[in-house]
C-alpha cells in the first residue's frame, strides 16, 4: 500500500513541460490526452505549476506553486480555474480516483 502522495501528472509553466508517471502508462491514450490538455491549459492561463497528486486515502488533489517572484501568477484565477475544472472534469477525476483506489491501493469496488 502507498503511504505517501503519488504524482499523477503535472505541468510547469517556467519550463513549458509536461509530465506524466510513468506508473499510469497503462491509462488509455485519450485520458493521458485528456489530462496533459487540462494541465497545460491551467498553466498557460494562470501560470505557475500545477501538480495532480493522489493523497494516502485516494483522493486526487490539485496542488500549485509558483516561484516566489513570479508577479504574473494569477492566484485568485487559480483558484476559479481549479474550481472550472473540478466542475467540467468531475467524471474524468473520479474515475482516476477509482482506477487508482482499485489498481493502487487495491480496494475492492
Amino acid at each position: 500500500m502507498y503511504e505517501e502522495k503519488i504524482v499523477l501528472c503535472g505541468a510547469n509553466a517556467y519550463e513549458k513541460r509536461f509530465y506524466l508517471n510513468p506508473d499510469f502508462e497503462a491509462l488509455p491514450d485519450s485520458v493521458k490526452d485528456e489530462l496533459k490538455v487540462m494541465c497545460v491549459l491551467y498553466t498557460e492561463d494562470v501560470g505557475g505549476i500545477l501538480t495532480l497528486v493522489f493523497e494516502e486515502d485516494g483522493e486526487l488533489c490539485f496542488e500549485v506553486t509558483s516561484d516566489e517572484n513570479d508577479f504574473f501568477f494569477d492566484e485568485i484565477g487559480s483558484q476559479l480555474k481549479i474550481k472550472e475544472l473540478q466542475n467540467t472534469k468531475g467524471e474524468l477525476l473520479e474515475a482516476l480516483q477509482l482506477y487508482y483506489r482499485v489498481f493502487f491501493l487495491g480496494e475492492d469496488l
